[in-house]
Order: C-alpha cells, then sequence, then structure tokens
C-alpha cells in the first residue's frame, strides 16, 4: 500500500508541474485562469484564490488548467463578454502567445530533469557495482536468447551493431536504438575476436539479463534463510564461498550445479571471513521429494555510490537528461514503425508501480524515476494527436502557416478522432499493465 501511495504522489507531482507550466505562462500573458484541477472524475477537495479555482480530483492520472475563452465554437461565443473580458481571454490571445501556453506544460516536464538529475549525482546513488564494469559474462542462462546465439560464460562483449561497448551500462544503451533488429555482438573469447548474430525477436529492449546474460558475479552471501543448513552451520552474509566438497567455486552461478551434485550428504564448505578462510560442515535439503536440493542462502549485490561535486554533477545531469530525451524519443519512432513490440507500452499502473517501488529505496533514486516519467510525460504530451498538447500546438502551427484557424468543424472532428485514440491506448496500456500483474 506504501508503494502505492507513494507512486500516485510522485505522478501528482509531475502532473502539477506539467499543469503550473500551462498556469504560469497563462498568467504572464494575462489570461485569466478558470480552474486549476489536479486529476479528473469526482472532486475530492477544491478551494478558490481570486479569481482561480483550485481543486483535487479522485482519479489521478492527469490534470487541466481551464482558462478564459478556451474552446470556444464561434466568435459569436465571445459576444457575453465584457471588453475587460476579452481582454483576458485565451481564444482572443495573439496565435504566438497560445503557443507559448500551450507549450509551457510538456516544457516543464522535459526541464524539470536537468534541474533534479544534478541534484541526484551530488547526493549519490547507490547502484550495482557490474555497471560500470566491462561486460564480461558470468553465467549465461540455458534455452535463453543468449544461449542459443552462442554465447559462453567468460565472453566480454566488446561491441554491439558496430558501437563500441565499454560497460553493462553501455550494452544497455545500445540496445534501444537497435531495438527490433538483429543484434551482431563482436566478444572475445580466450583472447581472440568472435562474432555472434542474435535474430531481431528478442528481449533486448528489457536489457543484457532479458537475453540471459548474467554478470560475473561472486559467490558473497547477502542473507541467510532461518533454520536452513548454511545458517545452522554458523555461516554469515558477507562469507564468500571458496569451496564445497572438492570442487571450487569462482561465481555465484557454481552453487546450484555444486549443490545438485552433492545431494543429502555432508560436506563441508571452505568460506573467506573478513580475510580469513573458515570452513563448516552442512548437508543440503531437499525441498520436495524430487525437488532441488538447497543450503538456504541469497546472494550480495555488490554496490558502489557515486557522487560528484557541483560542476560534474550538473554537467553529468545535463548529459543524462539528453540521452534519456534521446531514449524516449528513439523508442517511440521504433514503437510507431512496429520494430517494437506494442507489448511494451505500460499504463498508468506500471507508472505508479515503478514510481513506489524508486520511493522505497533513496532520494537519488526518487529523482532519477521522477525525472525518467517527466520526460516520458513531456514527449508524449507533444506528439501530434488532437486533445493532446501536441495537436493543440499542430493546429496553431496549421493556423500559423495558412494565416487562419481550422474551422470548429474540422477541429471538432480531430478531437473526436483523437479521443477515441487516446482511449485505445489507454486501454491497451492497462490491459499490459493487467498481464503484467498476472505474470
Amino acid at each position: 500500500m506504501t508503494t502505492v501511495v507513494a507512486g500516485i504522489l510522485m505522478l501528482g507531482f509531475l502532473v502539477f508541474i506539467h499543469e503550473l507550466g500551462h498556469f504560469v505562462v497563462a498568467k504572464m500573458c494575462g489570461v485569466k485562469v478558470l480552474k486549476f484541477s489536479l486529476g479528473f472524475g469526482p472532486r475530492l477537495g477544491s478551494m478558490k484564490r481570486g479569481e482561480t479555482e483550485y481543486q483535487i480530483c479522485l482519479i489521478p492520472l492527469g490534470g487541466y488548467v481551464q482558462m478564459l475563452g478556451e474552446g470556444y465554437r464561434h466568435e459569436d461565443d465571445e459576444d457575453d463578454l465584457t471588453e475587460e473580458e476579452k481582454e483576458r481571454s485565451f481564444a482572443l490571445k495573439p496565435l504566438y502567445q497560445r503557443l507559448a501556453i500551450v507549450c509551457a506544460g510538456p516544457a516543464m516536464n522535459l526541464i524539470l530533469p536537468f534541474l533534479i538529475l544534478p541534484l541526484s549525482f551530488m547526493i549519490g546513488a547507490e547502484l550495482p557495482s557490474y555497471l560500470e564494469q566491462q561486460a564480461v559474462i558470468g553465467y549465461v542462462a540455458p534455452e535463453s536468447a543468449a544461449s542459443e546465439t552462442g554465447f559462453v560464460a567468460g565472453d566480454k562483449v566488446l561491441s554491439i551493431n558496430s558501437e563500441n561497448i565499454a560497460s553493462w551500462n553501455d550494452a544497455n544503451k545500445a540496445f534501444v536504438s537497435d531495438a527490433g533488429e538483429a543484434l551482431v555482438f563482436e566478444v572475445e573469447r580466450n583472447g581472440k575476436p568472435v562474432q555472434l548474430v542474435m535474430s531481431a525477436d528478442n528481449n533486448s529492449l528489457e536489457g543484457m539479463q532479458a537475453l540471459g546474460l548474467l554478470p560475473q558475479q561472486r559467490a558473497l552471501i547477502g542473507g541467510l534463510a532461518e533454520g536452513m543448513p548454511a545458517a545452522q552451520a554458523g555461516l554469515q552474509a558477507g562469507d564468500l564461498i571458496l569451496s564445497i566438497g572438492d570442487q571450487k567455486i569462482a561465481s555465484w552461478y557454481d552453487l546450484k550445479t555444486v549443490i545438485q551434485a552433492v545431494g543429502a550428504h555432508s560436506v563441508p564448505v571452505v568460506a573467506e571471513r573478513s580475510g580469513k578462510e573458515i570452513t563448516v560442515e552442512l548437508t543440503p535439503q531437499q525441498q520436495d521429494d524430487n525437488g532441488i536440493f538447497l543450503i538456504g542462502i541469497a546472494p550480495m549485490t555488490e554496490t558502489t555510490i557515486s557522487r560528484f561535486g557541483v560542476t560534474e554533477s550538473l554537467r553529468a545531469g545535463a548529459q543524462r537528461s539528453w540521452e534519456l530525451i534521446d531514449l524516449t524519443v528513439v523508442f517511440i519512432h521504433k514503437l510507431i514503425t512496429g520494430n517494437v513490440s506494442s507489448k511494451t507500452i505500460g499504463g498508468p499502473i506500471t507508472v505508479v508501480q515503478v514510481a513506489g517501488q524508486a520511493a522505497q529505496t533513496d532520494l537519488a533514486a526518487v529523482l532519477s524515476v521522477l525525472a525518467f516519467i517527466s520526460i516520458q510525460l513531456g514527449i508524449l504530451n507533444l506528439l501530434p494527436i488532437p486533445i493532446l498538447d501536441g495537436g493543440h500546438i499542430l493546429f496553431y502551427t496549421i493556423e500559423l502557416i495558412f494565416r487562419r484557424p481550422l474551422s470548429f468543424r474540422v477541429r471538432e472532428m480531430a478531437q473526436q478522432l483523437g479521443m477515441a485514440l487516446l482511449l485505445t491506448l489507454m486501454a491497451f496500456a492497462f490491459y499490459n499493465d493487467i498481464l503484467r500483474l498476472w505474470d
């Protein structure tokens, strides 16, 4: 429940920032703002300050700023306004002011990451250490796309589709621009170059691990299950397992095979603790009849905290913001052209989940997720779909070119079409969200 509430609050904050952009620029242009709403549907609460009513509604999936003169059907509709009200009507403002007001919402969403990501870099984020390390494969999942392609443990990824790869982060970034295409990997194996080609039907958008490629990971114990063999034998979190019986343990991925081979037999386990070797005796425990054998340990993810000074944080924050904008634009292009499956579309449930999970970690993670979602909201609102800000921008651009606005009938039909399209997309996104919940 806490995760859901935190996610809704974070999404609400981004909606507030978006609508604040429209509100502030409208005020600067002298437009009368009648209503500022966060959310849709039944009103939960409201208050009036000056000429504007501020309200919060039940459905936290958006918001709106209602302005005087907005949405009038004909010029005759303005006749009932006083001369003072006509001066403050959105519909009667110069075209450049109307464009500025409409653009202000998405602009705020796109500007926000440049303000908060530098703060994230100054605070410092705790991330898995392997992300900045060379993309050396520690384990290849059986029956995965990577296994079928021919990857083996120890392969070092040098390039993907001719793009040089220096770290796991680089590899994951490269996948977005290459989504929907065959992936040509150049890897180093036993000191020799090897080329591996993965078919276009892959899950590269979800990263290296979705392909079945896992990083090197030492057999460090991160947690122990109470009452299981490892805890009973005296192993502790932070111990590094060196061997089980006469089998050396080079990585975490060796454990499963070795433990299954030992079965229900007592075996010595050698581990390193605070620089010293210790030996314990334990017997793996079978979960069910004919089930797998376990000793009751969980891996420790090695992490690093990166912090920068003010200047470096500003530079890193700006660079990361541009990267996220580029990734989002490329992803939307790939989605429209059919190179990316529509199953990757996430709706409000996914957004709330991601935001809520980030809220359970640290401030740096919250800021990073806020920046990412803010960019997505900003760019999606710029799409030329009637009813979205991008649709209004399209109408005003046509008006700028032809020196007259589209007829009301044309705009009304376009708005109806846009509403139908938007509702269809939202329904599909909700459908994908529900499927993910059931997975």
